[in-house]
């Protein structure tokens, strides 16, 4: 009784990190399970330590008729219960058999490669909505979204990054790609003299976001930090999460401010917008508008009633419905209909 896990993907992201957790948190609820992967070190030693038995595979284009053998081969192997395929690569190398196939729906995903899945698991009720109209049955798609919860970390020494023990820090973390708009971020902090901002992540768009910070005369307070995998550490030392994204799914970064106790404000993108209820456990503001998020962030800076009550908002939302229980919990009686928990 097993879950085969499909991840093709290459990068660090959030949807990469959720499936090392949600793996470990099944696998601790004792949930037998392989992952199938791409060639990624962190993810190699993470699946190690958690003991689940991995292969790493190339997960190539439509022609590679072999990573889909290998991985038809080890759901035999594992006599898996379940396929899950994780994005859109994984959904087209998850092989056909005796096995449940489950597609994990983080995103808008172009149907074709989820043809024939037996049932989708969306991870918002918008994403549900659309697979529907996608074609899918609603007996077919189920919504299960993703959990969060505090991990350990203490503060970072701000001195270690050349940033006051006194200035207002403002924590960015997302890929360095254009839907995280973390060059809204730079522009609103143009109009911020005293603060600071961290922005942990790494991508394609590194040199553009330092050359705008340079054009923008804010270089001197920004620290591009690159991907961390400390991230409680970095909730815990800033003041503020700022998560301004023009395309956002879902959002897992409201979840882990939510988590780890920090006041956010999330750009009005469709995630964000279905999670935050502004003023109660985050802001929302408009999206491509670096005047509103200064003025937001000004905002909570001057208020310590409103940062104190948008904290207890959030972890509240966060107990309610994205704690690690109630997720993992709603995940194992899925996977016991198919017989795999």
């Amino acid at each position: 009784m097993s879950v085969l896990h499909l991840l093709g993907s290459a990068d660090d992201g959030g949807a990469e990190k959720y499936f090392i957790d949600l793996i470990g948190a099944l696998q601790r609820g004792g949930v037998a399970q392989g992952a199938a992967i791409r060639a990624h070190a962190g993810r190699e030693r993470a699946l190690a330590a958690l003991g689940v038995p991995t292969r790493v595979l190339s997960f190539g284009a439509a022609l590679d008729f072999a990573t889909k053998r290998s991985t038809a081969a080890m759901a035999r192997e594992m006599g898996a219960k379940v396929t899950l395929a994780w994005m859109s690569r994984a959904g087209l190398h998850a092989p056909s058999g005796p096995w449940t196939r489950i597609g994990r729906l983080g995103g808008y995903y172009d149907p074709k490669y989820f043809r024939d899945f037996d049932i989708m698991v969306a991870n918002t009720r918008e994403i549900v909505d659309w697979a529907v109209g996608q074609g899918w049955s609603r007996d077919q798609t189920i919504y299960i979204p993703n959990f969060a919860e505090a991990a350990t970390g203490e503060p970072l020494e701000r001195a270690a990054f050349d940033t006051p023990a006194g200035v207002p820090l403002l924590l960015g973390m997302g890929r360095l790609h254009s839907d995280k708009a973390h060059d809204i971020s730079l522009r609103a902090l143009a109009q911020l003299p005293d603060a600071f901002l961290w922005i942990a992540g790494n991508g394609p768009l590194e040199a553009e976001l330092k050359g705008l910070a340079r054009d923008l005369g804010v270089a001197d307070r920004v620290r591009f930090l690159g991907w961390r995998d400390d991230g409680p550490s970095l909730y815990r030392t800033a003041d503020l999460c700022l998560f301004p994204s023009r395309i956002e799914p879902l959002g897992n970064v409201v979840l882990q401010a939510w988590a780890h106790a920090i006041p956010v404000i999330a750009g009005a993108s469709m995630g964000p917008a279905a999670l935050v209820n502004s003023g109660e456990d985050g802001l929302l503001v408009p999206l491509e508008d670096p005047d509103a998020l200064a003025l937001a962030v000004r905002t909570l800076l001057a208020d310590a009633a409103l940062r104190a009550r948008v904290v207890a908002g959030g972890q509240a939302r966060l107990d309610g419905e994205f704690s690690q229980a109630t997720v993992v919990g709603q995940w194992r009686d899925l996977l016991a209909r198919y017989g795999a928990a």
